[in-house]
C-alpha cells in the first residue's frame, strides 16, 4: 500500500511539473504574441507618421516652386537650395523630420523629343551622340548611334527598322519577350527595355555615372542651360570643352551675373565664339522632380513626385507619384 501511495505521489509530481511547464510555455508564447502585436502597431503608427512627414516636405517643395516668380530658373534660387529647410524641419513635428530635394527636369535631355511630328530631331540626336560618346560612358560613336537608332524605333509609330535599331521581331525573340512600344516613353526606366541599353549604362557603376540621371521623358525640346548638369552642358556643342563647362558652372553660381538670356554663355571667358543652337536651350523651366524623405528614429519613407508648374495660375500639376 505504501509503495502504491509513493508511486501516486511521484506521478502527481510529474503531472504538476508538466502542467507548470505547459503554463509557462503558453505564457511565454502569449507574451511574445502580445509584444509582436505591440511592435506591429508601433510600426504601423510610425509608418503613418513617416508618410505624412514626407508629404509635408513634398507640399513645402511645391510651395517653393509656386512662389518662384522670376522670369528664369537657376540653381541660385530657393527651390534649388533646401539644405537649411531640411535641417530645420524637425521644428515642424513633435518627432521626426524630412529631407527635401528638388531637381529641374528641364535641365536634362528630353529623350522623347528625339522623335517629333513624324520625323527625327537633328538637334536632340546631335546632343545624344555627343552625350553618349563622352568618356564617362565608354561608348564609341558607332555604339552610340546604334542605341539612338533603337530609341527612335521604340518611339516612332512605324515598324521599319532604323539603321541598327530594332522593332517587334527583335523584342519578341527575347526571353522574356515583349513588344516594341512605338510610342513615347512614360518613364526613363523604359530605356532598360530598349536594345543596347545595359543596366551598367543606365544605372552606372562605381566608376561611371548612369545615363538615367541626365535624361527626361518630359519637356518640349529645350534644355535649361541654367540648371543643366555638367555632362549635359558638354553635349550642347562639339566646341565645348571640360574647362569651358567648369567656367560655365562657376559663372552660373555668381548671383551678380545675368542668367535671364540663354546666350549668357558667350560672356563666359573663352566662349565668346561658341555657338549653341538657340532652339535647343532656354532659361525657364516648368517641370521638376521633388523628392521628400520622412525620417523618424531609424525608419524612413520617401516620396518622389514629378510636377509641372503653372506660374500664371500659381498651381502645380502632379505628373507622377511614387512612394518607396
Amino acid at each position: 500500500m505504501r509503495r502504491i501511495l509513493s508511486n501516486n505521489r511521484g506521478v502527481a509530481l510529474i503531472l504538476v511539473i508538466l502542467m507548470i511547464a505547459v503554463i509557462i510555455a503558453l505564457t511565454l508564447q502569449l507574451n511574445l504574441s502580445s509584444r509582436s502585436e505591440v511592435y506591429e502597431a508601433a510600426n504601423l503608427r510610425d509608418g503613418i507618421k513617416l508618410l505624412y512627414i514626407a508629404k509635408s516636405g513634398l507640399y513645402g517643395g511645391e510651395t517653393f516652386l509656386i512662389e518662384d516668380s522670376n522670369n528664369f530658373d537657376s540653381l541660385n534660387e530657393d527651390w534649388a537650395n533646401l539644405e537649411l529647410i531640411s535641417a530645420g524641419s524637425s521644428a515642424f513635428f513633435d518627432e521626426g523630420h524630412f529631407m527635401l530635394n528638388i531637381t529641374d527636369e528641364s535641365g536634362k535631355i528630353p529623350i522623347n523629343q528625339l522623335v517629333k511630328d513624324g520625323g527625327y530631331s537633328s538637334d536632340i540626336e546631335d546632343v545624344l551622340i555627343r552625350f553618349l560618346t563622352l568618356p564617362e560612358f565608354n561608348l564609341d560613336e558607332h555604339q552610340a548611334g546604334d542605341i539612338i537608332d533603337a530609341v527612335k524605333d521604340w518611339i516612332d509609330e512605324d515598324d521599319e527598322i532604323t539603321g541598327f535599331g530594332a522593332e517587334n521581331m527583335y523584342y519578341e525573340d527575347l526571353d522574356p519577350p515583349h513588344s516594341c512600344k512605338n510610342g513615347p516613353l512614360d518613364s526613363v526606366d523604359e530605356l532598360l527595355m530598349i536594345k543596347g541599353i545595359t543596366r551598367a549604362l543606365y544605372y552606372g557603376t562605381g566608376e561611371t555615372p548612369g545615363i538615367r540621371e541626365y535624361l527626361t521623358v518630359y519637356g518640349t525640346g529645350t534644355i535649361n542651360i541654367n540648371t543643366a548638369p555638367g555632362l549635359v552642358l558638354m553635349a550642347l556643342s562639339d566646341e565645348i570643352t571640360g574647362e569651358m563647362v567648369s567656367n560655365m558652372e562657376e559663372f552660373r553660381k555668381d548671383e551678380q551675373n545675368n542668367l535671364s538670356d540663354p546666350s549668357w554663355y558667350n560672356d563666359v571667358p573663352g566662349m565668346d565664339g561658341i555657338t549653341i543652337p538657340s532652339a535647343l536651350i532656354s532659361v525657364k523651366s516648368d517641370t521638376f522632380n521633388i523628392i521628400s524623405t520622412g525620417v523618424l528614429n531609424n525608419m524612413s519613407k520617401r516620396i518622389s513626385s514629378v510636377v509641372k508648374r503653372n506660374s500664371g495660375k500659381k498651381t502645380v500639376q502632379i505628373l507622377s507619384w511614387k512612394v518607396d
